[in-house]
């Protein structure tokens, strides 16, 4: 082959070339892009299928369900403290508990009203007016088993998301488990509570979901479709 021949076949090879790997490239981008969307979604919603698997969507964090009361008998999610805390299943073996909405709900006092009902079970609190970490200690100190914070202000921008709950770097830490549930769970379940006038609801925690379909957790009705 000549040199002016390989002048214009060299350039168009390449030019192909680049242009199958600028394809795939955009191809295989676009399915991360699909599959974030997905776990994005899952933050918030289980209800999938579409060959979307649960371990996908699941991303480390940890589900519980109610027992009792059967109106909250559901599937929970919970987004575990990042760096602080014990672990569910680990820290905190009871294959059954109690959560117990502590009064006043910040706990950001150990002067709770009903200690006595939060003696090992999971506090169930609310975010705001201290640290994550405050709250699990003063739980923890009146001999809290773990704790669930939940937000409560359904005005503020993150309502509808799950918190990463960090530690606030104080020279303090916690051995008892902390996760961070969605504010609506939250909220119907103290409400429900109240209603109902009981002091806890009966929970399973942790609930191994890894061999569920996303269709088939029995997710909260009230949470997104």
């Amino acid at each position: 082959m000549t040199r002016h021949a390989l002048s214009v076949v060299v350039p168009q090879v390449f030019g192909e070339w680049r242009r199958q790997m600028g394809l795939q490239i955009c191809a295989s981008t676009i399915c991360w892009l699909v599959l974030i969307s997905f776990v994005w979604c899952g933050a918030n919603n289980l209800h999938m299928s579409d060959g979307v698997r649960t371990q996908d969507i699941i991303a480390g964090d940890v589900f519980f369900e109610i027992l009792e009361p059967s109106a909250l008998e559901y599937t929970y999610r919970l987004r575990p403290a990042k760096d602080f805390g014990g672990t569910f299943g680990i820290s905190y073996r009871s294959p059954q508990g109690k959560l117990v909405p502590a009064i006043p709900p910040d706990a950001c006092s150990t002067k709770f009203e009903n200690a006595d009902e939060l003696i090992g079970s999971i506090a169930l609190v609310e975010r705001g007016h201290c640290s994550f970490l405050t709250k699990a200690i003063n739980v923890e100190a009146i001999g809290g088993a773990a704790i669930i914070v939940t937000e409560y202000d359904t005005e503020i921008d993150d309502f509808d998301y799950y918190i990463e709950m960090v530690h606030d770097n104080t020279d303090r830490d916690t051995n008892i488990p902390a996760g961070f549930l969605h504010g609506k769970n939250g909220i119907i379940i103290r409400q429900t509570l109240k209603k109902m006038n009981l002091p806890y609801a009966i929970v399973n925690i942790p609930v191994n979901l890894t061999f569920i379909q996303p269709n088939m957790i029995n997710q909260p009705p009230w949470l997104p479709w």
